[in-house]
Order: C-alpha cells, then structure tokens, then sequence
C-alpha cells in the first residue's frame, strides 16, 4: 500500500474513525493492528522480521534497566546490534558482500566466479529505516538518556508507526513514544495544517516526480545513447525527483500524524537554498543526518580529535551513508564523494574567506550568497549521477558523456523532452515553489500553523485539480510508480 494509490485513500479515514473514536486507553490496539496490516500489504510473509527486531530490542532495553553492571549492559546493547544489524546485512547486504569477495579474489586468481553464493532476497520495505529507529531505542536506554518503554504495545506501535514506517522519518524514541500515549481530539488547527502538508506532498509525488521519471531513466537507463547535455539535464532533473519524491512521502507522512495530533519530526527545509555541502546535509534527510551524527561521528570522536581524525570520522560516516542508502558501490561512491566534499570545504574555508576580503565581498553578500547556492547545487546535482548511475559500468558510460556535450537537438531524441515538456515541468518546478513559500514561509513544518496556512479555498481546489489529473494521467499510462526510498 503506498500513499499515492486509492487503497491508502481508504485505508486512511478507518485509521482516523478507530484513532478518534476508540477511548485512550484502548487506542494503541487498533492503531497497532492497522499499521501492521499497513506494512503486511508489502508482503505478509516478512512481518516476522519486524516482529523479531522489534521483540529483540525490547527486551534488551528492560533488561538493561533492570542492571547497572556495565559489563552485562554492554553485552546486552552488543547482542542487540548484532542481531538487528544481522537481519539487516543479510537481507540487504549478503548478496553485495558475496559479490565484492568474489570481484577481490577474481582480482588476485585470475579466475571468474571465483566465489559464488548469491541468494534469492526479497528487500523488506523500509528495514533500514525501523531498523535504525529501534537501534536509537535501544543505544538511548544504554546511555540511560531515556527510560525503557514497560508497555510492549506502545513500543510495538513506535517502532511500526505506519505514516513513518517505510521511509521515514528516522523518529527518537523522547519524541514519538510519549506522544502516542497521549489523548487526541480531531482539531480544526491539526486538520487544516495536516492536510495542507499532505497536498503539497502528494503535489511534490504525482505532479512533479512522476512526470520527471521518464525523461530521468531514458538516460540513466541507456546510457550508451546519453550525450553531455541530456546527462547535464538528466542530473538536474533527477536532483528535482528525489528531492520532490522523498520530501513528497515526508510531507504526506507528517501530514497524517498531524492530522491525528501527532507531530513527526521535520526530514527537509530546502536542502537546494545551501550555500554549503555541510548546510545541505542540516537540510537534507536531516533524521539520518543527526542519527549518524548522534549515534556514529560523535562516538568516533567527532571534531574532539585531531584534524585528520576528524577527516577519517567524516569519511567513515559518509561512506556508511552511502551503503545504508544501497548495496552497490555507487552508492559507496556517492557518500564516500560527499565525505570528500565536506573535507575540501573545511580545509579551504579561511582561504575562501581571504580572497572574499581582498576583493572587497562579505559572506552577507548577495553575490557571494548566490554564487555560494548555485555552487553547491552544482556538486550535489554531480553527486547525484553517482546516486542514480544504476552500476558502476553506467557510471563510466555516463561521466565519460559529460566530455562530449551533443547538440540540443538530443534532448528530444535521446530523453523525450519537447519544449511543451520542458515548461510544463519548469512551470510545475515554480508552482511548488510558490506553494511551499505561500503555505510554509519559514520552512519549518513543525511551525506551521492555521495562521501561516494562509491557502484559500480556490486556491485548494486548483491544487488538488492538478493532482488529481497527473494522477489520472500517470495512471492511465501505467507509470505511476513507488517512492523511491522504499528501496533502501
């Protein structure tokens, strides 16, 4: 079940009549019930997977709280990780891992296939993302930041929460768990904001990603017919996809708690408006942001170390982003490239600085602040060939392109795209825009309420009109396709 699709559409209002209508003290029961059959319409057959992580975490935390022997603890929190992370690297890494040793022992034998081993997986929806939120969980209780959750249900239902469970949020425990057992009324203020934070999802998913998609994977998808230009343009068509894809189910999925006065934290706030690679990662998927930053480069030392420590504890988190978002080393690549960045950028920041003062510029200026976005726009959009590249032979194919622009002419004959399509999408690109300004002027969701929602009535039918008719489009032709995220 996905949020674009008509199942969800009904799915929804029964959650909100069982959410508002069951007494308090029974409401975690169906609300659990219902995110389950939420997560079993992927594939019944892999609940017992969540199921495990989420026994497994549980009882590690009671246990923990109940001894304050550091050795039992830390063999507690040990036999956790290893079990969550288990389940994890076997489903989604196994096969990758095998691939990898056998490519190395190729390498020095000579010999193809040198090791074999590979299995038939399904990917579980959304393990990278539960699976973490009940590592946070369980590393919390250990540092006895937060008390062990006693009612197994309430902990059941924070690790399957279905609005978040797939794709996030990444939640902490300090901000989810006590809301859900607090009592909620339907309010005027939680429905209006809510759902305005859903359009603008659903408009960022079906209006925008979904009709970019086809232009991105005709080059990403044969490469060998790309050329400079149609990569170029393909790249930045793709930073608008994900961007509006993922922030679109964050949107739709903070949108559904708020509606049910729940408030999830916020995952984006213009990741395209940094002036810095490391303001875009405070922008950008910012749950994984500060879960990595919290729960890995502080406990490696973070910047308390000497400079190339600090270095090595960037690179490290960065190139393990990159694998949590896939098993396959373009994905390695991609955050190891975002590691580097962040290193470059620090090294060079007092000799940018110098040079702004020589030519008399401040940082406040305009013409620095433009320079410094569209700067950064252009290396995270460059990363972004690494993201999409579907192997690491595309990747060759698709960077080697880039040396040879092509006319304009391949834009239609490589990608599709006619002027008609190009302004169609430019003028959808600016209509968001315009949208998120108008509904949420200081870019923080969490802050957002009736007053700032200053939408009209006409102005809701005109989006929901749009809506509605690329969702018809889409699905008439077939294309109307998952979230992204849903993979990692």
């Amino acid at each position: 079940m996905t949020f674009n699709s008509l199942a969800f559409l009904a799915f929804f209002p029964i959650v909100l009549l069982f959410h508002f209508l069951t007494p308090r003290k029974y409401r975690v029961v169906p609300l659990l019930i219902l995110s389950y059959y939420f997560y079993a319409c992927w594939n019944v057959k892999l609940m017992g997977l969540i199921l495990f992580t989420t026994v497994v975490s549980y009882v590690s935390g009671l246990l923990m709280e109940k001894t304050e022997k550091k050795g039992v603890r830390r063999l507690l929190l040990t036999v956790t990780l290893i079990a969550c992370l288990g389940v994890l690297f076997f489903y989604k890494y196994f096969n990758f891992f095998v691939s990898t040793v056998g490519s190395v022992v190729s390498l020095f034998t000579g010999e193809p296939n040198a090791v074999s081993g590979a299995l038939e997986l399904i990917l579980p929806v959304g393990i990278s993302f539960y699976t973490f939120q009940t590592l946070s969980y369980v590393i919390d209780v250990y540092r006895k930041s937060i008390d062990a959750e006693k009612n197994f249900l309430y902990y059941a239902l924070f690790v399957t929460f279905f609005p978040q469970l797939v794709a996030g949020p990444i939640e902490r425990p300090e901000n989810l768990l006590p809301q859900l057992k607090k009592e909620h009324k339907l309010t005027r203020d939680n429905f209006v904001n809510g759902a305005a934070i859903m359009l603008i999802g659903y408009f960022k998913k079906i209006a925008v990603a979904d009709i970019i998609a086809p232009y991105v994977n005709s080059v990403f998808n044969n490469p060998e017919k790309a050329t400079g230009l149609t990569v170029i343009v393909a790249s930045c068509l793709f930073a608008m996809q994900i961007y509006c894809d993922f922030s679109g189910y964050t949107d739709i999925a903070i949108g559904c708690a708020r509606i049910m006065g729940i408030r999830l934290m916020q995952n984006f706030n213009r990741p395209y408006s940094a002036k810095s690679i490391k303001e875009f990662w405070a922008r950008w998927h910012i749950s994984l942001s500060s879960w990595f930053k919290d729960y890995l480069y502080i406990p490696l030392g973070g910047n308390r170390r000497s400079k190339v420590r600090n270095m090595l504890n960037i690179m490290i988190v960065f190139t393990v982003s990159g694998l949590w978002h896939g098993a396959n080393m373009t994905f390695v690549i991609w955050g190891a490239l975002h590691g580097f960045y962040q290193i470059i950028g620090r090294l060079t920041i007092k000799a940018r600085n110098a040079m702004l003062s020589k030519i008399g510029l401040s940082e406040e200026s305009i013409l620095v602040k433009v320079w410094r976005t569209f700067f950064t726009f252009v290396l995270v959009t460059f990363a972004w060939i690494f993201f999409r590249a579907n192997s690491i032979s595309d990747l060759g194919v698709l960077l080697s392109k880039l040396v040879n622009l092509g006319g304009i002419g391949s834009l239609e004959s490589v990608m599709g795209l006619s002027l008609s399509s190009a302004l169609m999408i430019v003028l959808a690109i600016a209509l968001l825009i315009l949208l998120d300004r108008k509904m949420n002027p200081k870019g923080d969701y969490n802050a957002v309420n009736t007053q700032a929602v200053s939408f009209s009535l006409s102005q809701a039918f005109t989006v929901i009109w749009i809506v509605i008719c690329a969702w018809l489009i889409l699905y008439s032709k077939g294309t109307l396709s998952t979230f992204i995220y849903f993979q990692f």
